[in-house]
């Protein structure tokens, strides 16, 4: 997709997660951690609600999907690092 993920050479000077790490260790303390204890709550419920929908074996069923959809997960994990700075900002 037109680089724009790519960011490891632009203005900013860094990967999304690189800077998101950044924000993590420079932001108010007490503003991280709601927003690392929100994005914990989610992924729960999300693990949750994939078990009860697919069942308790779904680990192998995930591991393949990140195996073969490598690339779209990364954009999306960017996409994540993005908004996660974002809302602790």
């Amino acid at each position: 997709m037109y680089g724009l993920f790519e960011d490891e050479d632009d203005i900013f000077m860094g990967s999304p997660k690189s800077k998101l790490m950044d924000v993590i260790f420079n932001a108010n303390n007490d503003r991280v951690r709601a927003e690392l204890q929100n994005f914990i709550d989610r992924t729960a419920a999300m693990e949750l609600m994939i078990a009860e929908r697919f069942g308790e074996d779904t680990d192998r069923d995930i591991h393949r999907f990140m195996q073969s959809n490598r690339d779209e997960i990364e954009n999306h994990a960017k996409s994540l690092y993005i908004e996660l700075m974002g809302t602790i900002l």
